[in-house]
């Protein structure tokens, strides 16, 4: 949600869905949208774009894997 919010406007948010190997025609239709952000960010078009590995390299940790690790410490 933070992501999508950070795109305010929507030639940015086509333009980064492009980027990122979303077909365009997809990314006229969800860059376009009026829809709120936290509706927007469960969408299966943003699931697919900004997955696990896209947060891994902006070098977020995994909380499930930071958890089982303390765990077992």
């Amino acid at each position: 949600m933070i992501r999508w919010k950070e795109w305010k406007q929507p030639k940015t948010r086509v333009r980064q869905l492009i980027s990122m190997g979303i077909p365009k025609g997809k990314a006229d239709e969800w860059g376009n949208t009026r829809r709120k952000y936290w509706r927007i960010a469960k969408s299966p078009i943003l699931h697919q774009t900004l997955d696990l590995a896209y947060w891994q390299d902006q070098g977020l940790l995994n909380v499930a894997r930071r958890t089982h690790f303390l765990r077992q410490t």
